[in-house]
């Protein structure tokens, strides 16, 4: 390093901060080597690479707009699946209402049936009742008048003829009492 200080002083003409010319033509040879090498070599290679990076940014971006596109169809397909669903259940639920009324008025019908028949059976009974109670009643009142009359007349009525006679005209003759005072109270 002291050789170049020296070197460098004993020529008063050099500008210190400019190298010498034979470094100048080296530097430049070197420089053209290495550059021929880049473009020759590097260069290509680099533009490929990113010939490569551009189709591969190129193929994403077409298969973001196909997905988007399909994304797009598949959402309409779904609305309109969405769409035909909620139908469907519409009518299903009509459906169902129907049905239900279907049933509940089946039900009534059956249950309306059901009250007929429970008051056929109840009214039967009671006329049944009604006529058990009428036999009982004349058989009852038969022998009151029968013992009545008996009682009246002094004698024993034990003839069955006319002991039957005289219930049936006695019996005869309170109904038609009842009939005779709703006649003459319609009169009225």
């Amino acid at each position: 390093m002291q050789a170049t200080a020296l070197t460098l002083a004993a020529d008063p003409n050099q500008n210190p901060l400019l190298p010498a010319s034979y470094d100048i033509i080296w530097s430049l040879v070197c420089l053209a080597i290495i550059g021929f090498f880049l473009v020759k070599y590097a260069v290509p290679r680099i533009t490929a690479m990113l010939d490569e990076r551009a189709e591969k940014i190129e193929t994403g971006l077409q298969q973001a707009e196909r997905a988007q596109q399909a994304a797009a169809d598949a959402e309409e397909r779904i609305a309109a699946e969405l769409a035909q669903a909620r139908r469907d259940a519409a009518e299903v639920r009509e459906q169902a209402q129907v049905e239900a009324k279907a049933i509940v008025g089946e039900a009534r019908g059956k249950a309306q049936a059901e009250a007929d028949r429970i008051t056929e059976n109840a009214a039967r009974q009671i006329e049944a009742d009604r006529q058990a109670a009428q036999i009982s009643l004349r058989a009852d009142v038969g022998m009151l008048a029968t013992e009545l009359a008996s009682r009246i007349v002094g004698e024993s009525v034990s003839d069955h003829a006319l002991q039957s006679r005289v219930i049936d005209r006695f019996l005869d003759e309170l109904e038609a009492q009842p009939a005779d005072r709703a006649t003459a109270r319609r009169e009225a």
